[in-house]
C-alpha cells in the first residue's frame, strides 16, 4: 500500500497483485490497434500472431478507407520475432483480397526463410498474391469456408503495348508460381493452369478454389481451424512431427522432375 499527495490531502492507493497484468493486457491491445499483431503468452508456448487483412499496400499508399496490410510494418515485425528469444513460433492468420505483388513476395520470402517454426491459417479468403504468403509458413491450414483466387499478373496505371510489357508480365508470373512450386505440393504446371483457365470466372482468367480443393491440388497442407493451427505450432516447436500430409519445401517441383 502506497500514500500519494494529491491537493495538499493525502491519498491512500491500493496497487493490487494484478497490475502488471494490466500492464501486460494493455500493452497487448495497443499493439492489435497499431500493428494488427500480438504476442501471446499465456499458453503452452511464446507465439506471435500476426495478421494479413485487406489489401496487401506496397509502394503506392492506398486509400484510407481500405482496409491494408502496410509490408513496412510487417517486415521489422518479422526480423523481430526471428531475433526475439521469448517468440518461439509465428502464426500467420490471412483475410486478404491480395494486392501489390512485390510487397507480397517479399514478405513471403521473409517467412519461408525464418527458422522458427511458422504456420498459416486462410480465413475467408486468401486471393492472389496471398497464396504465396499462405504457402509460405511450415505448414499451411484453410477453413473448409475458405476460398483462394488464382488468376494472372495484373497491374493499373499507365501500360505500354509493347511486346516488352507482356514480357515483364510473364517474368512476373514465373517468379510467383515457383515460390508457389517450391514451397507447396502443386506442380509449376499445374498452378499455371489454374491461372489460365477460362470458363469460370465471369469477368476474368483463373480459378477459385475452396478450402477442400486448395488442399486436394496440394497447395495447401491441411484443412482446419485455430486450433488445429495452433497444435500444430506447439508440435513444431517441440520438434514433433505434425499429423496429416507432410510437405517439404520444393515438393512440388520434385513431383515435376518424377513426372518426367
Amino acid at each position: 500500500m502506497k500514500e500519494k499527495k494529491e491537493g495538499g490531502r493525502g491519498v491512500r492507493a491500493d496497487i493490487g497483485e494484478d497490475a502488471p497484468d494490466l500492464v501486460e493486457e494493455r500493452a497487448q491491445t495497443q499493439q492489435i490497434l497499431q500493428t494488427g499483431s500480438v504476442t501471446a503468452a499465456g499458453g503452452k508456448h511464446v507465439i506471435h500472431c500476426l495478421t494479413v487483412i485487406g489489401q496487401i499496400e506496397g509502394h503506392y499508399i492506398l486509400p484510407p478507407q481500405n482496409k491494408t496490410t502496410k509490408y513496412e510494418h510487417v517486415i521489422p515485425q518479422l526480423v523481430a520475432i526471428e531475433e526475439d528469444p521469448d517468440i518461439e513460433g509465428l502464426i500467420i492468420v490471412l483475410n486478404t483480397v491480395g494486392g501489390d505483388v512485390e510487397a507480397g513476395l517479399a514478405i513471403a520470402e521473409l517467412v519461408a526463410g525464418m527458422r522458427k517454426p511458422t504456420v498459416s491459417l486462410v480465413l475467408g479468403g486468401g486471393h492472389s498474391i496471398g497464396v504465396p504468403l499462405a504457402v509460405s509458413a511450415k505448414r499451411s491450414f484453410i477453413a473448409p469456408s475458405a476460398t483462394m483466387t488464382i488468376h494472372p499478373v495484373r497491374m493499373t496505371g499507365l501500360v505500354l503495348g509493347v511486346p516488352q510489357t507482356m514480357s515483364y508480365f510473364d517474368r512476373m508470373q514465373d517468379r510467383i508460381i515457383r515460390f508457389v512450386e517450391e514451397n507447396s505440393s502443386i506442380t509449376g504446371e499445374r498452378f499455371r493452369a489454374l491461372m489460365m483457365r477460362t470458363g469460370e470466372l465471369v469477368s476474368d482468367v483463373g480459378t477459385v478454389l475452396d478450402g477442400e480443393a486448395a488442399v486436394k491440388e496440394g497447395l495447401i497442407d491441411e484443412l482446419g481451424g485455430l486450433s488445429d493451427a495452433v497444435r500444430c505450432l506447439y508440435a513444431l516447436i517441440e520438434g514433433e512431427k505434425p499429423a496429416g500430409r507432410r510437405r517439404t519445401r520444393g515438393a512440388g517441383r520434385k513431383k515435376k522432375g518424377a513426372a518426367g
